[in-house]
């Protein structure tokens, strides 16, 4: 059998959990929280297990969650949202309805390991443009100067993973005056992580702006917001002729999602307001990370949001940050995630990502085998 992801191998965090697991290290890497999640959510889902909500929702979700996320977000709740199988399906499914064969998609490097192989699949060509490290900030009049005839598609994601990265106003006001001078243009915005930044940063929705909102598909997830990763039901909203696209692929992968989810997660948005305490939660989980680290050793890079973190190896040193990553695991028992693999190039700026949803005791624990880095590479 031909490949059609030849050069796609196994997810990075696939395998850096597997490694982790291998030598019982700290798990920074993959990003799922340790804790568990409302126990109110998780009493709803019993309650909708145990009252028969057994087989398929309707394929664009169920009208109670679709009803909460229009409340939420203001989108019509037949038109515009369909509940997916978590962002992962929304973002695969938004891209296999925009993209098609000789398309170019333009990409932010680093990026989330799922956009390329989903571009690939449609027959699209990713057109890479690196953020400049280490802000990560994005040269507009780069991107504006590398709009062709063929690009169909900008792919946004912000908060940013993997670097933490959120977008200013200033960064929304380019991505309209592109819009308005390339009306063609369709938008992906990744959106996962919205409710969580740091220092007063605020998450800027390309829903919020018309001129973006027309021809944008926003993609989301329940998984980080509710702390149900394994839940996998997500979300797309989109105008009515986006919408309808989605929809026509979304039924032929998955038709559904888990339906007693869907219930639960309708009751518990439609009365709690705990993804307004979230950014909080995970800035002071940033601190206690952070408060420790041998700074000789480790540079901070800003994280704006998400609840990752990124440190810079700073020892001079011939190892590549997938080495050192592997290193750490393996002799320092905590797991990380190089960023060089999210580059297409395997740029290398020697910067690992930690996952800040533990326990703060894990974060502390896994910070003073950080701080030991030096005695194994």
């Amino acid at each position: 059998m031909i490949s059609k992801l030849p050069q796609i191998g196994h997810s990075i965090f696939t395998k850096m959990t597997a490694m982790a697991n291998e030598v019982q290290a700290i798990n920074l890497s993959q990003g799922f929280p340790s804790f568990y999640p409302d126990e109110k959510l998780v009493a709803y889902l019993q309650k909708h297990i145990q009252n028969g909500k057994h087989q398929y929702a309707p394929t664009s979700g169920i009208p109670e969650l679709r009803s909460a996320l229009s409340h939420r977000y203001g989108y019509h709740p037949e038109k515009e949202i369909t509940v997916t199988t978590g962002a992962s399906e929304a973002l695969f499914c938004a891209i296999t309805a925009s993209v098609n064969p000789g398309d170019e998609v333009i990409v932010f490097e680093p990026c989330y390991d799922l956009y390329v192989p989903a571009i690939l699949l449609q027959g699209g060509i990713p057109k890479f443009i690196k953020m400049n490290f280490p802000e990560y900030k994005i040269d507009w009049d780069f991107v504006e100067k590398s709009i062709t005839g063929k690009t169909k598609v900008i792919l946004i994601n912000t908060p940013h993973n993997p670097t933490g990265k959120v977008l200013q106003e200033e960064d929304l006001k380019a991505l309209i005056h592109i819009a308005e001078k390339h009306p063609e243009i369709i938008f992906i915005s990744d959106e996962v992580y919205e409710y969580i930044t740091f220092d007063e940063h605020k998450h800027l929705s390309l829903a919020k702006y018309p001129q973006l909102r027309e021809r944008t598909f926003v993609c989301s997830s329940f998984a980080k917001t509710y702390h149900i990763t394994g839940w996998k039901t997500g979300y797309c909203l989109a105008p009515p002729r986006l919408t309808e696209e989605l929809r026509k692929i979304h039924q032929y992968i998955t038709f559904c999602n888990f339906t007693a989810a869907q219930y639960a997660l309708a009751d518990y948005i439609s009365e709690s307001d705990s993804h307004l305490t979230l950014s909080k939660f995970y800035e002071a989980k940033r601190e206690v990370f952070l408060n420790k680290i041998d700074q000789n050793l480790f540079g901070i890079l800003p994280s704006q949001g998400t609840f990752f973190q990124n440190l810079v190896f700073k020892t001079p040193t011939s190892l590549s940050d997938t080495e050192i990553s592997e290193i750490l695991t393996r002799k320092a028992k905590i797991a990380s995630i190089p960023i060089s693999v999210f580059y297409q190039d395997g740029t290398d700026h020697k910067v690992l990502r930690f996952c800040l949803a533990k326990e703060d005791e894990i974060l502390t624990e896994a910070v003073q085998r950080l701080n030991q880095a030096h005695l194994f590479l």
